[in-house]
This record gives C-alpha cells, sequence and structure tokens, in this order.
C-alpha cells in the first residue's frame, strides 16, 4: 500500500543529518545517502500529509493545547498498540524526549547526585546528567556473541549508593538494539524500587519492535513500577515526526508528576507545543496503524539484508541482532582500526556516514551505528561501498606487503579473513 522504495533528495531542505554529511564531505558523488541520525529516510505516511493539508485549510495559527481527540487517541494507541490503560491526567506534554530527559535530572535530583545508566547507550543521556552538573554512574551491559543483557550485581551495587538516586532508562535499548523481556524489566524495577531509584523510561522506540519480540511497558507491570516510573514517549521515531516536536510523558505517580511540571515550567516557561505536532500525532495515532505495520515488514528486510551481507563475506564484522528500534549496532574491532581512523575510513573511503560508537560511551569504542530505515536499495549500495572500500586497503597492503613492508599482526589476520578475537 506504501511507498517504502523511492529515494528522497533531501539535500538543502535543512534536514539536519544531510547537512551533517555535506559538511564532512562537500564534494560528495550523487545518490549517498546518511544512515546515522535515526530519522527515517521514507516519505511521510500520507494520511498524515493529506491530514495537516485538510487540517490548515480553515486554521489560524495561535496559541495551542491539546484537545480532547489528542488525549483520546494518545490514550487509545497505548491501550491497542501495548495493552496500557492509561489517564489523560498521567500525560504531560513535551516537545521532546530528550528534553523530556533533562527536565527529569533537574526535577528528582539535585546537583552532585549520581545517575544510573546502562552502558552504551543513547548519547543525550550523559549530556542530561553532565550538563545539569550531576554524575554519571554507568553499569556497563554485559555482551554474549553479540548479544547484551544487564549486569543485575554491577545495578544493584550502584543503585545501594545513596547518592544514586535516579535510573534513566533505555528501552528498546539504543543503541543494542535489545528489546527487553518481562523478567528482564522485573529485575531491573525490582532493584530500583528496593533502593529507592526513581526509574526515568525512554520508550521512544516503543513501537518500533520486530517479528518475535514484545515490547512490555515498564509502568505497566505492576502498581509500585507505575507509582515509581516516568515513561517518554512520542510519535516520532514511530512515524518520522521528529521535526514537529511532540512528546508525550506519562506519570502516574502525582508527586512525580508535579516535580516535574514544575521543573518544565521554571526552566523553559513550556505551556504548549507546536500546533501541527498535536495534529500529527492524532492522525498517526487514529490512522497510520497499517502504514506502521508495512513499516515493520522492509524494517525486518533490512535486518536479514544486512546480517546476511556480513555472514556471506566474512570481514571481521559482528553485527548485533536487532529486536528493536531500526538502529543495528556493527562490532569493527576486529578491523584493527582506533576511532578516529574508522571514522575517517567511513566517511573518506567507504561513503558511509553512521553514528560512531565512541559517542555512546567506552562500551561502544570501535563500533558503529546504522539506520536502518531507508529503501533497500540504499542498504544494499551502502554495503557494497563498505566491502569495496575494505578490498582497496586490502589491495594496498598486499602491495605495501610485496615491497617488503610489514605491518601488524592484527591487520594482517583482518586483511586475511582469518579469526580475530577483539
Amino acid at each position: 500500500m506504501y511507498d517504502f522504495v523511492s529515494v528522497v533528495d533531501r539535500a538543502g531542505k535543512g534536514a539536519a543529518k544531510w547537512e551533517d554529511m555535506k559538511k564532512k564531505h562537500p564534494n560528495l558523488p550523487p545518490g549517498v545517502i546518511p544512515l546515522s541520525v535515526a530519522d527515517m529516510e521514507f516519505t511521510t505516511a500520507p494520511e498524515i500529509t493529506q491530514g495537516l493539508t485538510e487540517y490548515l485549510k480553515d486554521l489560524v495559527l495561535g496559541y495551542t493545547v491539546p484537545t480532547p481527540a489528542y488525549y483520546e487517541a494518545v490514550c487509545g494507541w497505548m491501550k491497542k498498540r501495548h495493552n496500557w490503560d492509561i489517564d489523560s491526567g498521567w500525560i504531560v506534554t513535551s516537545d521532546g524526549v530528550v528534553s523530556a530527559l533533562f527536565n527529569a535530572v533537574r526535577a528528582f535530583t539535585k546537583p552532585g547526585d549520581g545517575i544510573i545508566i546502562l552502558a552504551p547507550v543513547y548519547y543525550p543521556f550523559y549530556r542530561a546528567v553532565e550538563a545539569n552538573g550531576r554524575k554519571v554512574a554507568a553499569s556497563n551491559l554485559m555482551t554474549k556473541d553479540g548479544r547484551y543483557t544487564v549486569d543485575y550485581d554491577d545495578l544493584e551495587a550502584r543503585a545501594k549508593e545513596k547518592e544514586n538516586t535516579l535510573l534513566i532508562f533505555c528501552s528498546p535499548h539504543n543503541p543494542v538494539g535489545r528489546v527487553w523481556d518481562r523478567e528482564e524489566l522485573e529485575r531491573v524495577g525490582k532493584i530500583c524500587i528496593e533502593n529507592r531509584v526513581t526509574v526515568v523510561s525512554d520508550e521512544i522506540h516503543f513501537d518500533v519492535v520486530l517479528p518475535g519480540y514484545t515490547h512490555t511497558v515498564f509502568a505497566s507491570m505492576n502498581e509500585d513500577f507505575a507509582q515509581n516510573t516516568v515513561t517518554c514517549t512520542a510519535p516520532s521515531k514511530t512515524f518520522n515526526l521528529a521535526g514537529l516536536q511532540t512528546s508525550n510523558i506519562i506519570i502516574k505517580n502525582e508527586n512525580l508528576r508535579k516535580a516535574f511540571t514544575e521543573a518544565q515550567a521554571l526552566h523553559g516557561g513550556h505551556s504548549m507545543l507546536n500546533i501541527f505536532g498535536y495534529k500529527a500525532c492524532e492522525i498517526a495515532y487514529t490512522r497510520c496503524e497499517k502504514w506502521l505495520e508495512e513499516f515493520l515488514g522492509v524494517l525486518d528486510q533490512n535486518r536479514r539484508i544486512a546480517e546476511d551481507f556480513f555472514q556471506k563475506k566474512p570481514m571481521g564484522i559482528r553485527v548485533s541482532r536487532l529486536e528493536g528500534t531500526y538502529l543495528q549496532w556493527w562490532d569493527c574491532r576486529a578491523l584493527g582500526m582506533d576511532c578516529g581512523e574508522l571514522e575517517r575510513f567511513m566517511v573518506n573511503e567507504a561513503l558511509l556516514f553512521l553514528d560512531e560508537g565512541r559517542i555512546f560511551g567506552g562500551p561502544g569504542k570501535g563500533f558503529e551505528r546504522i539506520n536502518l530505515a531507508c529503501p533497500s536499495a540504499v542498504l544494499e549500495a551502502a554495503l557494497l561501498r563498505f566491502r569495496d572500500a575494505l578490498e582497496r586497503r586490502a589491495r594496498v597492503y598486499r602491495t605495501w606487503k610485496d615491497r617488503g613492508n610489514s605491518f601488524s599482526v592484527r591487520r594482517e589476520a583482518m586483511w586475511n579473513r582469518g579469526p580475530i578475537q577483539p
């Protein structure tokens, strides 16, 4: 029913990641598309563009607040897609989830407090903590065969430290692509309840879950969790509406909600959102479910394309199985490049514009995050550029070696496609 094939040229239109790509490489050949920021390379769902066009016909562009239809759409979506019954009174609107994270840090902690995050993790988590004069208490995720899990012993140890009063939790997890199961969520929640650690659960990707996996809203599991959790949601990742700056922060606990809204008003005088954001959210949640289902099928196809590519053409790259989000996590450490060299190789040789793993914290060094929300042909072209760039390097190395030069054992193993342990 929908167009997930056409390539949209966003050059010169202010698209943030496209502008950043041009700054990094001003003389790009045509057809190169950035696969970095979580921003889809698809046309907008037609129901949204048509609905906004109709909405604009007799619209006065003045100050606007959420309508009953808006609240009904949000509550209805939570019930239908997530089996989560919420009251409209729990909804606090925000111009973005990142803004909400910054605000939550101010609302629920004091300067000098420690805030727990599970690293590697979405880089604004670090900024929200450090920019507000708090301390990052990173609990590193564990990984086995490319699949990440929570280190519960370490999480509990950090939760027991009295200065650590808040956990910013990412579910589904960005960048490693995990959809946490109920048992995992229960263990995290129990640790936080027992140690009086408030949870801010960033669930902005909660609609983007691949076949075979089920997302569980953290606050929906039981009343204790509901009373201890601030849930950050938005239609922006699901329907690519980030430019409309509309998010729904759901807080059942009245005291937490009051603290959040007061901090929000005190810091920025926040009162209302983008007039089109309200309507686009309403339309998305009431008319665009079929678009989402079709998108998830395309995403699963792209996930398979990348996995199969590296399986059939072993290059030392390990790809984490994508369960949720449209962001795939590549382990490139076997290439033997440091962070700077890896980025230069991607940008200047492979013409790949991804998100460098180092920005997600220390455990992300040597990794790359790629956005799979693009036409399959775009992804396939990017993978071929990556392969060709590696092969060009291999030819240069072989020529260099034939002339009597030496090379590191690590890189020699890589170019010979031998097994490498990072």
